[in-house]
């Protein structure tokens, strides 16, 4: 069969042969329709990711939709190396597999899931989000920050803010469901007066030096809780955290991802993200490629546009 394989490390993902895959007691073979780019794929691929494989080669690609044997659409995980999701077929363990809604498109589902159990899992799972409380979305302007704004409105947040560099996005993000919007530059004189207002749950997709200008703000908040869920590092995995902040403040810091939020729990996030996308908008711009175009396609990808390879 036809996959997308990285031979060894550093090297882009190639179209390739690769040995057909074998269902057991414990795996089933889905027959793959769709499957996604994102930046959890791409640092797996490269080998940055803190649960990438060393194994080679492999197919790459965590996740998509397809095909079990009986024709059942379904949604898989494909987080255990060499079964990525960029392939003809791929070998899918039996609890990494959620039904797929009859009324939910196929590609769209491998489209969004990534980006939206992100924030699904932070605000269920880690922050334990309560109906009212108010939600800070750090990095609002990308795809999985802007999708969070419509699953925390979805999931009962009473106010919203969004944060991020590009204004005219964050213009977009009041008529989806944002009720204050802030650029970055614009958080150590304006956050303070909200904090002391009340932010309940941060989640943080950025990091750097925007989160430590919330940080700083919470601090500013005195005692209340708030509770801060690192989710990305898009702007650098580094940051200079003094011991202050925690001693003084009711800040507590948590994160969301793999490792922090079980396998079984993610996939039941999954679940519950797509019945609810079944119901809601939850739609993401996205292009189709035939996968045998991975490797071009590899280096064009645009993280506000997500690029879904079809089989």
């Amino acid at each position: 069969m036809k996959a997308a394989v990285v031979s060894m490390a550093g090297k882009l993902p190639v179209y390739d042969d690769f040995p057909e895959p074998k269902a057991d007691d414990n795996h089933l073979v889905v027959t793959v329709k769709a499957t996604a780019m994102s930046q959890l794929a791409k640092s797996r691929a490269a080998g940055t990711h803190y649960s990438s494989t060393t194994q080679y080669p492999f197919i790459t690609g965590v996740d998509g939709s397809g095909y079990l044997s009986n024709g059942d659409p379904v949604y898989f995980l494909a987080l255990t190396s060499p079964w990525g999701s960029m392939a003809q077929r791929t070998r899918v363990g039996v609890n990494s597999i959620v039904p797929l809604p009859a009324t939910l498109d196929p590609v769209l589902a491998a489209a969004l899931a990534n980006p939206g159990m992100s924030s699904w899992a932070a605000l269920t799972r880690r922050a334990q989000l309560r109906k009212g409380e108010t939600v800070l979305i750090n990095g609002a302007t990308g795809t999985s920050g802007g999708l969070a704004v419509r699953i925390a409105r979805h999931l009962g947040a009473g106010k919203i803010i969004a944060t991020g560099r590009n204004r005219e996005v964050l213009e977009k993000l009041r008529t989806q469901g944002a009720d204050i919007t802030l650029t970055l530059d614009a958080l150590p004189a304006e956050l303070p007066a909200l904090m002391a207002e009340g932010i309940d749950v941060v989640l943080d997709y950025l990091w750097g030096q925007s989160a430590l200008d919330i940080m700083h703000a919470a601090v500013a908040g005195g005692e209340k809780v708030v509770r801060f869920v690192q989710i990305g590092s898009l702007s650098g995995q580094d940051i200079s955290l003094h011991s202050k902040l925690l001693r003084s403040s009711g800040l507590t810091l948590m994160g969301s991802g793999l490792g922090s939020v079980s396998n079984a729990e993610l996939v039941a996030c999954i679940g519950e993200l797509l019945q609810a996308a079944a119901q809601s908008d939850f739609s993401i711009p996205f292009q189709i490629r035939p996968l045998s175009e991975v490797n071009n396609a590899w280096g064009e990808d645009d993280s506000r546009c997500r690029t879904v390879f079809t089989l």
